[in-house]
């Protein structure tokens, strides 16, 4: 059965008709006001409005009706097609957010590790496939929705102005410290970088000038210390924490190395470590001490492949709480971070006893360049300016030593 066909009324106002229809919520009868006209040669008939909903009258339908035959105002038409251009242009539009969007979506965040099946073994490392992991999407995520959403996540990176950064850093500056107002901007810049590289949008014109961190500061134990740390870390009741501390320790191990450390990764035969991907990277192998072979040949095993597991044998993601204790035990100072001073500790004992190269030093931390390495290099200096002050004493000392006139015997002829 066909739609049946609506009945237009005329109205006083020429060019203006009514039909009846019922309104939405009571049901009641109200009338929708149409015009018909031409402009420019073209014919329109259209909905002006409802009586009710838009007190649209006769009289007011028929001034419609003359300001749009004077082109003072546009058709329905042209009106939806405003309105769609306005979308399209909105929609090629790549913002800070909707670049965020993008970015967050290429960035792979935390990945599952996917189930062996039965013919392959669950220890056998090279059979797992595992996403690799945006370890820091919820910080970035954090930063962008409180400090860089509110300002930038309307705008394209083109219609952002150096005093923009200058006024977002300056704001920052006064309740943050540096290096948190770097990561911020940071990220900024990453976003819009991503932008550009997929060939989303221009870039900006200007450098983001990120806040200077003195990043040369480290923090390390001094012997007395380290001798309490020890003590502290075999007397604890919680031989995971402390024994993932005493680890951090004899090797220099970072935080998520030692999170992600596997029992498939410590090869006792040769004496090394295989940290996977550290920082990202290329996976490598550090050797181990006999300090830290004593310290895991005594752990505690769990049915977890994870050495120093979490809730449910999971990967562990927090130590604070457990680590602040053996900080208090141990008497170290407050401000001390003790993963992060530990590695700080390991490599400064290295640098500063002259014995081990800075390039020797760089491969057992793992870095990438010997840039971050060069932060040590004073006190490997030190080592080696005693070892010149050793040999000056030394050959001071051998000049004390009277000269005793050697007389050559005269070879005979012959």
């Amino acid at each position: 059965m066909g739609k049946a066909r609506q009945e237009f009324f005329k109205t006083d106002y020429p060019g203006v008709f009514f039909r009846i229809a019922e309104r939405a919520v009571t049901g009641e009868p109200e009338r929708i006001y149409y015009v018909r006209y031409k402009r420019a040669h073209k014919a329109y008939f259209e909905p002006v409005g409802r009586q009710f909903q838009n007190a649209m009258t006769p009289a007011r339908a028929n001034n419609i009706r003359s300001s749009r035959i004077d082109g003072k105002e546009i058709s329905n038409k042209e009106h939806r097609q405003q309105l769609q251009a306005i979308l399209d242009a909105e929609s090629s539009r790549w913002t800070v957010a909707k670049l965020w969007g993008e970015y967050k979506n290429h960035k792979p965040q935390k990945g599952i590790k996917k189930k062996t099946s039965a013919e392959n073994p669950k220890n056998d490392k090279g059979d797992k496939t595992e996403k690799p992991a945006y370890k820091s999407f919820a910080q970035d995520k954090s930063r962008y929705e409180k400090y860089i959403a509110d300002t930038f996540a309307d705008k394209e990176p083109t219609q952002i102005a150096p005093l923009d950064i200058d006024r977002l850093r300056l704001k920052l500056l006064k309740k943050m410290k540096p290096q948190t107002v770097k990561h911020i901007l940071t990220l900024l810049r990453r976003i819009i970088k991503f932008g550009v590289d997929k060939g989303l949008c221009d870039g900006i014109k200007f450098k983001i000038e990120v806040p200077r961190v003195d990043n040369i500061l480290t923090e390390t134990l001094t012997p007395a210390q380290i001798k309490q740390l020890i003590a502290t870390c075999n007397e604890s009741d919680n031989k995971q924490v402390a024994n993932l501390v005493l680890i951090a320790l004899f090797t220099g191990m970072r935080r998520g190395e030692l999170f992600k450390l596997e029992w498939c990764d410590i090869d006792f035969d040769k004496g090394f470590i295989t940290i996977r991907k550290p920082k990202g990277r290329v996976t490598e192998k550090i050797p181990f001490n006999d300090l830290a072979r004593g310290v895991l040949e005594n752990h505690p095993r769990t049915e977890s492949p994870f050495v120093f597991p979490g809730k449910d044998g999971a990967q562990r993601t927090d130590i604070k709480k457990a680590i602040a204790k053996i900080r208090t035990d141990a008497k170290l100072p407050d401000g001390f971070r003790p993963l992060h001073g530990l590695r700080h500790t390991f490599a400064s004992m290295l640098a500063s006893s002259g014995q081990v190269d800075m390039y020797t030093l760089q491969k057992l931390l793992t870095h990438k360049s010997p840039t971050m390495t060069q932060r040590y290099a004073h006190l490997h200096d030190d080592a080696l300016k005693h070892g010149a002050v050793v040999a000056g004493d030394l050959i001071n000392e051998a000049m004390k030593i009277p000269v005793v006139n050697v007389i050559e015997i005269e070879k005979p002829i012959g």
